[in-house]
């Protein structure tokens, strides 16, 4: 074969070798590509020199790289977030995953060793070509550019605003470092992000910066998703966006900060943000929490409590005077669950008092304080407060200290009903718990009627399937043999999942409970400085279910999955 000319590069030259094209016809195409602005691949194709698939299938071959068939991929996993629109168009690329510090791009032309490298440059990632088809490739180029320019179109209406009062808009104009982050894509970049996680379901959203990539993250029902990575060189008009926004000195990047925002969605609905900064080495790491106030109204019923202990804990909140309390971890929903309780007893003839660090949820009827320590305003403070002015019911967001327990124990003592929170593993050690902190036996026994312990677990998606889990599994986990008769089958997820749980297999979260009355025998356990041991073992003896005996009937149901139950209730 005669060689080929030398102005041929890359695909054009292998196909002419390969004996596919001509010579004249490939210089031709790659002529007229350059003029038009087009790729060679699109310019041949549009020539009717070869087909689509043909091409695809000839470069994946020959170059060595996967060929993917766009119409079988979930279009939800591309993350063209990763490039700017005329980056994806300029170049004819998308990018469709990220593992680690690598980047998978859908091209037809993987020879296009000018485009790779621009993507490597922008999102400082390895890039690792996978070859499609390229008319399949133009028409989902031109749907995401669409949808982009749709959402960013959307963002500009008068139904979503950032809320500002007269005060931060006068600021804002006023300061000439919020002049400078008035930047209008960053703005609707950041109200996607926000709106993209509302709709999404999402309770946290982090933005995180390292040396050489930013990123962001939701959580997703407890678990972490990345979503997208935008260009490291606005990192800094983010946070400064997100500050301002949230009542926040922009100025000061070297201590923590907290504060909130608001997103009016509409007329009839606005969502709170509950906004954290932290320095980081690379710059500042900013999380928002996203409080809901329609999840306080959701009722007892969805939040997963079993029949008997949704009346043990609606018996116990409609007493006049006692003291309920809420534990587990950060995260566990004990915020849903007080607030669902004060939802419940919020009625006109009520006087209801929170103290909380901050208010999370704004309720209509309730008075609600936000703690401030460098003002003198501590949990002990506001209580004291509260009880000078004739309240029924007093929620304190945490017992922290031995000052805040002893006024507490005694606004309960005392013909009130208080609803608080501690950070224990279950509800025997939050007895042990408040003993440590110097509580006498004697006001504990006298004052709690009743502690919920929690966690939240991930519910299965409509696409699980029957597990096949081997007995001695379920003997291990918790189940009694008596529980093993055949009569139900434990369900798992279905890998790769569907639409609907986006593949993860799980869909929405539910509540594990241990529900513990203070009962007479457990009061005189107390009394005697019985250990957190002897309070559980008193109270299996009752009839209390513990987190995993609560979580294993999850599984019974078929609500979650024994993986699931067992990863948030590891014993």
């Amino acid at each position: 074969m005669a060689a080929t000319s030398t102005n041929l590069t890359g695909l054009a030259y292998a196909l002419v070798q390969q004996g596919l094209m001509t010579e004249a016809d490939a210089d031709a195409v790659q002529t007229q590509a350059k003029s038009t602005g087009h790729s060679f691949v699109t310019q041949a194709i549009q020539n009717n020199k070869i087909q689509a698939l043909e091409a695809a299938e000839f470069t994946a071959h020959t170059f060595g790289y996967p060929l993917l068939d766009l119409d079988t991929y979930d279009l939800e996993h591309t993350q063209p977030e990763l490039l700017d629109a005329k980056l994806l168009q300029s170049h004819r690329v998308i990018p469709l995953y990220r593992r680690g510090n690598r980047v998978f791009v859908a091209t037809a032309d993987p020879t296009d060793q000018h485009a790779l490298d621009a993507i490597k440059f922008k999102t400082s990632l390895a890039v690792e070509p996978i070859v499609v088809e390229d008319n399949k490739l133009g028409k989902l180029l031109a749907k995401l550019v669409e949808a982009v320019d749709t959402t960013l179109q959307n963002l500009g209406g008068e139904d979503v605003d950032l809320e500002f009062t007269d005060e931060e808009a006068m600021a804002k104009k006023d300061t000439e470092a919020a002049s400078e982050i008035d930047d209008a894509p960053v703005v609707k970049y950041i109200q996607k992000i926000l709106l993209d996680a509302i709709n999404a379901g999402v309770s946290d959203i982090h933005f995180e910066p390292y040396e050489k990539f930013y990123r962001i993250r939701y959580r997703l029902d407890g678990v972490l998703y990345e979503t997208a990575q935008p260009p490291l060189a606005i990192k800094e008009k983010i946070a400064s966006r997100i500050k301002v926004i949230s009542k926040l000195d922009i100025a000061e990047k070297r201590i923590p900060q907290d504060g909130r925002m608001k997103l009016v969605l509409s007329k009839n609905r606005a969502i709170d943000f509950r906004v954290s900064t932290l320095p980081t080495l690379w710059g500042e790491k900013i999380v928002m929490r996203i409080l809901d106030p329609s999840s306080a109204t959701l009722g007892i019923e969805v939040l997963g409590y079993d029949p008997d202990q949704q009346e043990a804990l609606l018996s116990a909140i409609k007493r006049p005077y006692g003291m309920v309390l809420v534990t587990g971890p950060t995260g566990s929903g004990k915020t849903v669950s007080l607030y669902t309780c004060l939802n419940i007893l919020n009625e006109p003839g009520i006087n209801i008092s929170t103290a909380e660090d901050p208010a999370e949820i704004n309720l209509a009827g309730i008075n609600q304080v936000n703690v401030n320590e460098k003002a003198g305003l501590t949990f002990s403070a506001a209580l004291k407060s509260f009880l000078r002015q004739d309240p029924d019911i007093i929620m304190v967001g945490e017992i922290r200290d031995l000052e805040t327990a002893d006024i507490a124990i005694k606004a309960a003592q005392t013909g009130h009903m208080v609803l608080s929170t501690l950070h224990t593993n279950d509800a025997p050690t939050t007895l042990t718990r408040l003993m440590n902190m110097g509580v006498a036996p004697f006001n504990i026994a006298s004052s709690v009627i009743l502690i919920t312990a929690q966690r939240l677990a991930r519910r299965l998606c409509k696409c699980k399937v029957p597990a096949d889990i081997p007995r001695e599994a379920l003997l291990r986990a918790g189940f009694a043999e008596e529980d093993l008769d055949g009569s139900w089958q434990p369900y798992a997820h279905k890998e790769g999942g569907c639409d609907l749980c986006k593949g993860t297999g799980y869909k929405g979260r539910l509540g594990i409970y241990q529900v513990m009355p203070i009962s007479d025998e457990i009061s005189r356990i107390i009394m005697k400085n019985g250990t957190a041991h002897d309070i559980a073992d008193q109270a299996q003896r009752e009839g209390v279910r513990d987190l995993r005996q609560s979580g294993l009937l999850k599984v019974k149901q078929g609500l979650t999955s024994l993986e699931e139950v067992e990863a948030v209730t590891n014993e």
